[in-house]
């Protein structure tokens, strides 16, 4: 319920649907960008699905993480994801932390994880990695800074394998 379904179908032109519908097991995407070929997919984040999600991590070379800036748990629970993705990827790779639903920040009386502190999340998680980790802020109702964030993960990925 961050919002990692709407910004895939934001991404793959399929617009935003008002009628949520929790991802089942993963659900996975296909987008060609010039040269680069996006295999996107989108892993239930439910408990009960940690088992389904292990293989889905196999050839995965960038992440992008996830939170909901109106519910701060979900911010709280990144280096979880971090840890999943580590453990089951075998290596650290590159990661895009994403604060999406930023059009409800505005609202009267929501409160929101401030920018600025998912930004030094960031920034220390470059420092750890070795990796440029860029925070975007995205509205997937919006469309936001959606193309931003695959821009950038796509282009962090390829300054690591020209490195390796």
């Amino acid at each position: 319920m961050v919002g990692k379904t709407s910004l895939r179908r934001r991404y793959l032109g399929q617009g935003f649907d008002y009628n949520y519908l929790m991802t089942i097991g993963a659900d996975f995407g296909v987008k060609r960008v010039e040269d680069v070929v996006f295999q996107i997919w989108d892993l239930a984040g439910q408990e009960n699905f940690d088992v389904v999600r292990e293989g889905y991590y196999k050839g995965t070379t960038g992440a992008i993480l996830v939170f909901d800036i109106s519910r701060p748990q979900t911010y709280e629970n990144l280096p979880y994801w971090i840890d999943e993705t580590i453990r089951n990827v075998g290596k650290i790779i590159p990661f895009i932390v994403v604060g999406n639903k930023v059009d409800l920040r505005t609202k009267e009386g929501k409160w929101a994880v401030p920018a600025d502190i998912a930004k030094g999340y960031a920034e220390t998680l470059s420092e750890w990695s070795g990796y440029d980790v860029s925070y975007i802020e995205t509205s997937a109702l919006l469309g936001l800074n959606v193309d931003k964030v695959f821009t950038e993960l796509v282009e962090e990925i390829q300054a690591s394998e020209s490195v390796e």
